[in-house]
């Protein structure tokens, strides 16, 4: 039996070298916020086909012309997604038409909202309460169902873990290569705190059972015990999951690259959390009652 308990405090250095950077990040940059949570306009649209090979570039400077301060102009194929600050419907039927000049085709419209500032504040404010909500549920059903504080603590303590180290891996991304975050991006959050708790579980599952058939082992060699009877059907379950992500990702298309990005960056610390993170806490805990 390995003893990945032996060396605790290497685990949350580790911790501590990937979550301090983006934690920097966040408290110096923040995070690029996209117009679902700061208002301002999105116009999706479509060239039917590109005989004068239009691109983004040349989208970019009919915007300056225009007067229009997009944040983020993409293209797919003949597909283009605007995000800007507001602009009105009479601004955005003369960028077609001088779209369609230049390229020389038809441009169809298959998207163009208009969110205010405060519809945008309200949104922030809900994704924020729903991922306080989940917390406190989580923490109060850990407690419950392993019937001590310290499960759920340090089930909610690992939880947080993978929330910085995907809110500092998108703030290094916001700050360094302008990737804002939408609400997808708090669907991921959500998503990945359920699957790190999952994970957890198991492992604290583990160790309660173990406790209950050996209670005259010493705790630290139960927690040995359970990590590694669960670490290889952690790493497994995850992998199969790191392996569909990877696949959306280089193949899902522009709208959804950040959304699966985020899930991966979440999988691989939640992998890594429910082990190297949630059992050590244990061990701390364990020890510092002691004394």
């Amino acid at each position: 039996m390995i003893k990945f308990m032996k060396y605790y405090w290497v685990y949350f250095v580790i911790s501590g070298l990937v979550i301090i950077p983006g934690l920097y990040s966040l408290i110096n940059y923040g995070l690029k916020l996209s117009i679902d949570f700061t208002g301002g306009t999105l116009l999706e649209f479509q060239l039917s086909e590109n005989p004068n090979q239009y691109n983004q570039f040349q989208l970019e400077q009919q915007l300056n012309e225009l007067g229009i301060e997009a944040s983020s102009v993409k293209q797919e194929g003949t597909d283009f997604v605007i995000k800007s600050k507001n602009f009105d419907q009479a601004t955005n039927t003369l960028l077609q038409q001088k779209l369609a000049s230049l390229a020389g085709t038809v441009v169809t419209e298959k998207r163009f909202e208009t969110l205010g500032p405060t519809f945008g504040a309200e949104t922030l404010r809900r994704a924020l309460t729903a991922l306080l909500l989940a917390a406190i549920v989580i923490l109060f059903f850990v407690w419950r169902q392993f019937k001590d504080k310290k499960y759920g603590i340090c089930a909610v303590l690992a939880m947080l873990h993978d929330t910085l180290v995907v809110l500092g891996v998108f703030s290094l991304l916001g700050h360094f290569w302008g990737v804002e975050i939408d609400t997808l991006f708090m669907t991921a959050l959500l998503t990945i705190l359920s699957f790190s708790v999952h994970d957890t579980i198991v492992v604290y599952d583990r160790i309660r059972e173990s406790n209950r058939k050996m209670s005259h082992i010493p705790y630290e060699t139960l927690i040995h015990k359970a990590v590694n009877e669960t670490l290889g059907r952690s790493v497994n379950n995850s992998m199969t999951i790191i392996f569909m992500l990877l696949a959306l990702y280089l193949l899902g298309g522009e709208t959804i690259k950040w959304f699966v990005f985020a899930l991966l960056v979440g999988t691989v610390s939640g992998t890594y959390s429910s082990t190297f993170t949630a059992a050590p806490l244990l061990v701390l805990w364990d020890k510092m009652v002691k004394k």
